[in-house]
């Protein structure tokens, strides 16, 4: 079952639990329209990668907001937007840990020669492995690490 038919079956869920399934409703209509925008936007049918990249996004969008409004004290919004990303968490695949994704950069340099040894390179090379598993800033800040190592 692809990501689009398990939103489309959660959605309908949602709108059975009435009042219990407000905020995945709400989430997941607004899933499904960036959905169809993105695929309005590309002229083609998405694909499974497409849908992991406009589920990153909708998630990044949200941690961003997330730490703004517990900057400014804002608990009421901060416990939507938090119920919001557990919902878009269902949908993406388990992120990967600060170690496996050094192993995985350790193993995309040495595997794939790759020269020049600078930052633009690596996550050139390092980004598709990685691609909706871990966090691009987590990923800056381990190849910037490995860079200064060397």
């Amino acid at each position: 079952m692809t990501i689009q038919e398990q939103l489309l079956q959660d959605m309908k869920a949602a709108m059975k639990a009435k009042e219990a399934g407000k905020v995945e409703l709400s989430v997941i209509r607004m899933v499904r329209s960036a959905l169809k925008n993105e695929e309005i936007h590309l002229h083609r049918p998405l694909t499974d990668d497409d849908v992991l990249a406009v589920l990153t996004k909708e998630k990044k969008m949200r941690e961003d907001s997330l730490l703004e409004f517990q900057k400014t004290d804002r608990n009421d919004l901060v416990a939507q937007t938090q119920a919001e990303i557990d919902v878009l968490m269902r949908y993406l695949p388990q992120p990967l840990t600060e170690a496996e994704v050094r192993e995985v950069i350790q193993t995309v340099v040495r595997d794939e020669s790759i020269e020049p040894m600078n930052f633009g390179t690596i996550m050139k090379a390092v980004m598709p492995h990685l691609k909706g598993r871990a966090d691009g800033r987590t990923v800056q800040t381990i190849v910037k690490e490995l860079l200064a190592e060397q």
